[in-house]
C-alpha cells in the first residue's frame, strides 16, 4: 500500500506543477491574479458539489451545511494563499525555485508537528539532517546566479 500512496503522491505533485503553469497563463490574460483563483475555486467547488450530490443527493448537501463550523473556512483559505502564492512564485521566481521553497517549506513544517506529536527529536535526527539538505538546498535554488 505504501507503493500506491507513494504513486499517487507523485502524481498529484506533477499535477500541481501543471496546474500552476496553467494558472500563470491565465493570469498573464487577466487584470488581477484574482480571476484564475476565482475560476480555481469555482471549478472546484462545482465539481465538488456534483460529486457529493451523485453519491450521496440532497442528503449529502445538508450534512455539509450541518458540519460547517466557523474555523471550517480555515482550510479554504489557506488553500487559497497557497495556489496564490504559487502562482506569484511562477511568475517571479519561476516553477523550480518556486517548488524548491514550496516543498522545503512543507517538509520543514510537517517534521516540526511529528516531532510535537512525538514529543521530541529522538528518532529524527536522520530526518532533520535531510530537511536541513533539503531547505539548503531550496535556497541554492531560488538564489543562483541568473
Amino acid at each position: 500500500m505504501p507503493a500506491a500512496v507513494f504513486v499517487l503522491l507523485a502524481a498529484a505533485g506533477a499535477a500541481l506543477v501543471i496546474q500552476n503553469l496553467l494558472m500563470t497563463r491565465i493570469s498573464a490574460d487577466a487584470s488581477t491574479i484574482l480571476i484564475p483563483l476565482v475560476m480555481n475555486s469555482a471549478v472546484g467547488l462545482v465539481l465538488l458539489l456534483t460529486l457529493l450530490i451523485g453519491r450521496a443527493g440532497l442528503p449529502g448537501i445538508h450534512e455539509a451545511v450541518a458540519a460547517f463550523r466557523f474555523w471550517s473556512l480555515l482550510p479554504g483559505l489557506l488553500g487559497s494563499f497557497f495556489v496564490f502564492a504559487s502562482i506569484l512564485g511562477y511568475q517571479r521566481l519561476g516553477a523550480t525555485a518556486t517548488i524548491a521553497t514550496l516543498v522545503a517549506s512543507q517538509l520543514v513544517v510537517g517534521l516540526l508537528v511529528d516531532m510535537m506529536k512525538s514529543g521530541g527529536i529522538r528518532g529524527y535526527e536522520t530526518a532533520i539532517a535531510g530537511a536541513v539538505l533539503l531547505g539548503t538546498g531550496a535556497i541554492l535554488v531560488t538564489f543562483r546566479p541568473s
